[in-house]
């Protein structure tokens, strides 16, 4: 039996009484995920009595919980270092009392246009603003998430960086990058950062390494090999990666599941092919909570694998390696390397080898919009295509990118569905430049036909996506097409648990007679008043198209009064249109309704993200 020493019930607590603590939790949660592990004694000020232990600030911006999961393995990790780590959401800088000084490492990703998540957004606005204070007394690194297929990429953490900077803030080490595949760049990054934490500002091994301001060079380099031919060109490395050690499922190490069930849920006459997928969570440890996503390893579809070996003018049976591991080329290509979305390094080669194509000119800075249309609907079968010959094996290969998995927003309530979950899915198929097209993971799921199929999964817990602590609190729920996804876990989980609070749906598609999703489901729940409002919209039942946003304005005064009442409210959904109609149709309703000035209203959505009522799951 283990010795449990005596704790009492308030702080602070001894050293030893601290890291036998820290020490028993550690090994309670070793084999949970990333993103689970709890931060022990570090959301909050530091041990006053913990020996030799300079304060840290771990900072994040998450909107899907992989940034705030990584701040808190860094926090873990620096606390084995002898630092005093505290983890705050970067819209808690009131607590992080930035101006007074003291060292602080930022990790945040990055969504829409360059945009800061959720749980940044006010510190961005108070970082941003003309009154802004003087930072001279903080030391600052920043780590930014991204994905190299936008824009914007890592947008939020260059804004962090140059601001923190201009406001007389000292740069511990220049700005890491890390694309989806995360993990290697990350690490690279941070192990050049504690010398920097140990040294001062700009006095470690990053500072001196000559590397233009703002650029970590392993984190720059995230997931990327620049390759090693072998002796006959047809033994390749690419995509430097090692296979996890543990043996419990989390996103290193997927849990092979079955899928139960594949249902089609249009009817006749609908231009969408929207799937509800049932999956066995049996025998794999895995559990999640309504707001939580899934995510799916997918494989390339054999057809655009096919397309594209011809293109590279291989049979597909060559050698070659992906991390540590020898795979033929055909199965590199299918289940491990990203043959869809161009990356930028093959854009810059196509365009060099290519000087007179379409391309080239759109490289340009100021070109970025056309670049995107352009992009639109090519993959790099259209790039490679591009060159006046073909590229070689060798030169090809490190190019590409890791198949990353993708988040799917769930659909079930595990106390609903034990030992199951749900996900809702539109399948992407469309023809463009005279091929045919299909979005990785919804057709890769589409296609399975259930029982036999084994699909690769891990649970990605959310942070910022939760229902309210209380079942008596009302919730106002918005969410078109597959934004009702959540919506229909969140409904489940407050009729297992008999929540008291008032529920209200505002859901829309384009037509009523094929689109209406989980119809049934929510008419029972309307019909017996657990749904006490549903609101629909079908864009295309009408000459005059009629959005969610529509039905808010609509039912404006009800709606402010279920807000005045304390109602949460929640969005999911199109991050680039929807979700910014919805926002104004907001601030109009808090406004009008609710008797605000434009400034009072915006102050009033600002405090509502701020307490947690107001929460978005947006792509």
């Amino acid at each position: 039996m283990t010795q449990i020493p005596f704790i009492p019930e308030t702080a602070p607590f001894t050293p030893e009484q601290r890291a036998w603590l820290n020490g028993f939790l550690a090994g309670l949660f070793a084999n949970a995920a990333p993103g689970q592990l709890p931060v022990p004694l570090l959301d909050g000020a530091p041990d006053a009595n913990a020996a030799n232990a300079e304060p840290l600030l771990v900072l994040f911006g998450s909107q899907t919980g992989t940034a705030e999961g990584l701040a808190k393995r860094v926090a873990k990790e620096a606390q084995q270092r002898g630092f005093a780590p505290r983890v705050l959401a970067l819209n808690d800088y009131e607590q992080a009392s930035l101006p007074d000084g003291g060292k602080a490492l930022i990790i945040s990703s990055t969504w829409g246009e360059g945009d800061p998540p959720d749980n940044a957004a006010n510190f961005w606005s108070w970082l941003n603003a003309d009154s802004a204070p003087r930072l001279e007394k903080l030391q600052f690194a920043v780590l930014g998430l991204g994905d190299k297929n936008y824009s914007d990429f890592c947008g939020a953490s260059k804004k962090f960086d140059a601001r923190l900077e201009a406001l007389g803030a000292k740069r511990l080490a220049p700005r890491g990058e890390c694309d989806v595949d995360y993990e290697a760049g990350a690490k690279g990054w941070l192990e050049s950062l504690w010398g920097c934490l140990a040294n001062g500002a700009g006095q470690g091994t990053l500072g001196s390494a000559g590397v233009p301001a703002g650029e970590a060079p392993a984190a720059h380099n995230a997931g990327k090999d620049a390759g090693t031919p072998g002796s006959n060109g047809q033994h390749t490395k690419v995509n430097g990666h090692s296979r996890p050690s543990a043996t419990a499922f989390g996103r290193s190490n997927p849990f092979p599941a079955r899928l139960l069930r594949n249902i089609l849920l249009n009817r006749a006459g609908s231009d969408k092919e929207v799937r509800h997928y049932e999956i066995s969570l049996n025998g794999s440890g895995l559990s999640y909570e309504a707001g939580d996503a899934l995510g799916v390893v997918p494989a390339n579809c054999h057809e655009l694998v096919d397309e594209l070996l011809a293109t590279l003018r291989c049979q597909g049976e060559q050698s070659v390696t992906v991390g540590e591991t020898a795979m033929t080329l055909r199965e590199a290509l299918t289940r491990h390397l990203d043959i869809t979305k161009p990356p930028q390094e093959l854009l810059e080669v196509a365009a060099k080898a290519a000087p007179d194509s379409e391309l080239a000119p759109l490289l340009a800075a100021e070109r970025r919009e056309d670049l995107k249309k352009w992009l639109w609907g090519r993959d790099v079968h259209d790039l490679l295509n591009l060159l006046p010959v073909p590229m070689a094996l060798e030169q090809a290969l490190p190019l590409f990118r890791k198949l990353a998995p993708r988040l799917y927003s769930i659909s079930s309530s595990p106390k609903a569905h034990p030992g199951e979950v749900h996900v809702t899915v539109g399948a992407v198929r469309y023809r463009s430049h005279g091929r045919e097209r299909k979005g990785v993971a919804s057709t890769f799921l589409a296609d399975r036909v259930g029982n036999a199929d084994l699909v690769k999964v891990f649970v990605q817990p959310s942070h910022g996506f939760k229902l309210p602590a209380s079942g008596d609190t009302p919730i106002i729920m918005v969410g078109p097409g597959t934004g009702i996804v959540p919506f229909r876990a969140f409904l489940e989980e407050r009729q297992v648990t008999g929540a008291k609070g008032k529920n209200w749906l505002f859901f829309g598609d384009q037509k009523r007679a094929s689109d209406f999703l989980y119809e049934e489901q929510l008419g029972a729940w309307q019909k017996s008043g657990f749904l006490a409002r549903l609101d629909l919209a079908f864009s295309r039942d009408q000459a005059e198209k009629i959005y969610v946003q529509h039905r808010m304005i609509e039912h404006a005064a009800e709606l402010w009064s279920w807000l005045d009442q304390g109602a949460h409210f929640y969005v999911c959904g199109d991050a680039s249109r929807m979700a910014k109609d919805v926002d104004a149709a907001l601030h109009t309703i808090i406004e009008k309704p609710g008797g605000k000035t434009a400034e009072d209203a915006k102050a009033c959505v600002t405090k509502l993200k701020a307490d947690k009522r107001y929460q978005r799951d947006v792509y």
